[in-house]
């Protein structure tokens, strides 16, 4: 035992009382000898009880130590042997140098001692090396909180086996709302007689109903075309590794009833009111639907959205009347605006600039000045011609100006156009959004999670072959006034021959009927022929790229260029398309370095493959035929393999890390 613990034989306060006692005694003595003997023996036997005294209490008190010291001492040895916590030392090399008693379960070897860290857990080494001082890992069937001390190169293990299976009970038990729209419900019964669409109300909702049964959820229908479901985030997942087989189901129950309807199910998913989820709910059904229907969208509190379906090619659904009402609005919009700032995308294509143009017509149409914002900087080979062509009417080129200029044009009244793409990060300029309130959105890509902030107007159909198809029949309802010109209706006809491919793809009666109207408005078509012509080494280069095709999973042409060569956008897109007319391919996939340092991928399909859902897996988008992306900091090689890992989890349902 310490010094420290033992205790004086006397207190210093008995030293000083027998001090004053003796002095007492001298001055009894003095004056009473008698009495100072007395009382010398009565002091000497006092001073023999309490040394007694105070060894018996020191004897105690050092009794009573010893016990504790060695209580504590079995507690902590205890503690560190057999408390259920894990104590692990290890050394610099991250080998194990000693645990106690509990980690010996977790392990079928008599010892770990000696053995790496990757032993216990391959995530504790890299744990440390970031400098974390927490861990969570599993072992066996158990979860841990890992605290790391490396200064002592310690790791405590504390069980949170309970609490994580709360934690996983509370994620499981969390609300989530669907809204299940039926997609093409007005078009299929719009002419059925009653007897018919009772009948298949009645079949749908039966079909549903069983649907919702198997998985758990409730639902209820709240009228003709939509039901409301409710569920769980644990029916959710479960849904979800299905990848919503309720789509492919449907298809085969259209099969027997011979009627083409398609669900769309929006889900809103989170730890928030159930006022928020129904608003996510009801934004990933607007999402699901603006990107041509026939899937699932689901939308957590975080703003994140996953897709699951979209596999076929819609059916068209627009009409004439929606045209109508959108041109009428449009044309509203314009009146009640000082000047209008028409923009397409960057590096824009015949589409981009042909619906531009037609935005341009109306605005003059209703004698307000339109501006096209145009980047001479950004202008790819393919509309080189066009562009020339615009150059030589002055009337017309007079209205592209620089994203520069249109910054000083613009007002808080001016009116904002965006054709043919809805993403603000892919717009001329996105400065210009800013700048005003009002804003109109014409495109015919399927809706990305990306979209413009608060627009006025809407006009997205993925039905439509291009967006000049749509700005065509916007013209046609617009009031007589500014004359489309040649070379305008030419553009716009352009546009459509571009995205079809002369009319091979996503066609629709509506597109003949559009080229038919700028057609009769002077459309030539040998000119158009003039601006789609190129020049022959660009054609020997697409060429030897043909040559390094591979066909993939029989039908899919996966083409990649030489590391260190570099395509333009358009060459790529154009190598896409010529591999898609070759006999037995389906889908085509072109890689290949651009002069921005980026990976691009143009991927084409004839509708069997949705390469719009592959494109996107890879931070990518466009349209169910006709889709890109671009690949930052990733090699040739990379993209090629990245690429095939989402092919064959489209096919065969495999996750990807």
């Amino acid at each position: 035992m310490s010094d420290k613990l033992k205790r004086p034989t006397l207190s210093k306060h008995l030293w000083l009382i027998y001090a004053v006692s003796v002095i007492l005694l001298g001055v009894i003595w003095y004056y009473e000898w008698i009495l100072g003997i007395i009382m010398t023996v009565l002091l000497m036997v006092s001073f023999y009880y309490t040394i007694q005294r105070e060894r018996k209490l020191s004897d105690e008190a050092e009794q009573y130590i010893a016990t504790l010291s060695y209580r504590v001492k079995k507690v902590g040895e205890e503690a560190l042997l057999e408390m259920p916590i894990g104590i692990i030392l290890f050394s610099e090399d991250y080998t194990v140098e000693w645990t106690n008693q509990y980690m010996n379960q977790f392990t079928e070897e008599d010892t770990i001692v000696g053995q790496s860290l990757n032993v216990i857990s391959e995530e504790l080494i890299p744990m440390i090396k970031e400098n974390n001082d927490e861990v969570r890992i599993r072992l066996e069937d158990f979860e841990f909180q890992g605290i790391i001390r490396r200064e002592e190169r310690l790791i405590y293990l504390f069980d949170r086996t309970e609490q994580a299976e709360l934690e996983t009970l509370y994620q499981n038990e969390q609300t989530v709302l669907f809204i299940i729209f039926l997609d093409n419900y007005d078009e299929i019964t719009q002419n059925m007689d009653d007897t018919i669409k009772s009948q298949l109300n009645s079949e749908v909702t039966a079909f549903l109903n069983q649907w919702s049964q198997d998985n758990g959820l409730y639902l209820k229908r709240t009228s003709q075309d939509r039901f409301l479901a409710v569920g769980t985030k644990e029916i959710l997942q479960e849904l979800e590794k299905t990848k919503f087989d309720i789509l492919d189901e449907m298809h085969e129950f259209n099969s027997e009833l011979d009627i083409p309807i398609t669900l769309s199910i929006g889900v809103g998913v989170g730890n928030a009111p159930l006022p928020e989820l129904g608003k996510l709910a009801q934004s990933s059904l607007d999402l699901a639907l603006g990107r041509g229907g026939d899937q699932v969208a689901i939308k957590d509190d975080s703003g994140k959205v996953r897709f699951y379906g979209g596999k076929t090619n819609p059916m068209e659904k627009r009409t004439r009347v929606r045209a109508r009402v959108i041109s009428h609005a449009l044309r509203d919009l314009v009146k009640a605006s000082d000047r209008v700032i028409i923009m397409g995308h960057q590096a824009p294509d015949m589409d981009s600039i042909g619906s531009a143009i037609g935005i341009l017509n109306i605005a003059q149409t209703n004698q307000v000045d339109g501006y096209i914002v145009f980047d001479p900087d950004d202008v790819t080979t393919g509309v080189n011609r066009l562009v020339e062509a615009i150059k030589s009417e002055p009337n017309l080129w007079q209205h592209f100006v620089s994203p520069e200029t249109a910054e000083d044009l613009i007002t808080s009244r001016s009116l904002i156009v965006v054709v043919d793409t809805h993403k603000p990060s892919m717009v001329v300029s996105k400065r210009l959004l800013g700048k005003s309130e009002y804003k109109v959105v014409i495109d015919h890509h399927r809706r990305a999670e990306e979209f413009i902030d608060n627009p006025t107007l809407v006009y997205m159909e993925p039905y439509a072959s291009s967006t000049a198809e749509l700005v065509t029949e916007l013209l046609e309802y617009q009031p007589k006034g500014e004359k489309l010109k040649m070379l305008e209706a030419t553009a716009l006809l352009a546009g459509i021959i571009v995205d079809t491919k002369s009319f091979t793809l996503r066609t629709g009666s509506r597109t003949f009927d559009a080229a038919s109207y700028l057609r009769a408005k002077g459309a030539d078509t040998v000119l158009v022929q003039q601006f789609l012509k190129e020049d022959l080494d660009l054609y020997v280069k697409r060429s030897k790229l043909i040559e390094r095709t591979e066909i993939y999973r029989n039908t899919i042409a996966i083409t990649k260029a030489d590391p260190g060569e570099i395509y333009g956008a358009v060459l790529i897109a154009q190598t896409a398309d010529t591999l898609l007319t070759m006999t037995g391919i389906s889908a085509s996939f072109v890689i290949a370095e651009r002069s921005d340092g980026r990976v691009g991928i143009s991927a084409r399909s004839l509708g069997e493959i949705n390469v719009q859902i592959i494109m996107e897996q890879m931070n990518g988008g466009g349209h169910l035929t006709n889709a890109a992306t671009q690949l930052e900091d990733m090699s040739i090689e990379a993209a090629e393999a990245l690429l095939k890992d989402i092919l064959d989890e489209y096919y065969e349902g495999r996750e990807i890390e």
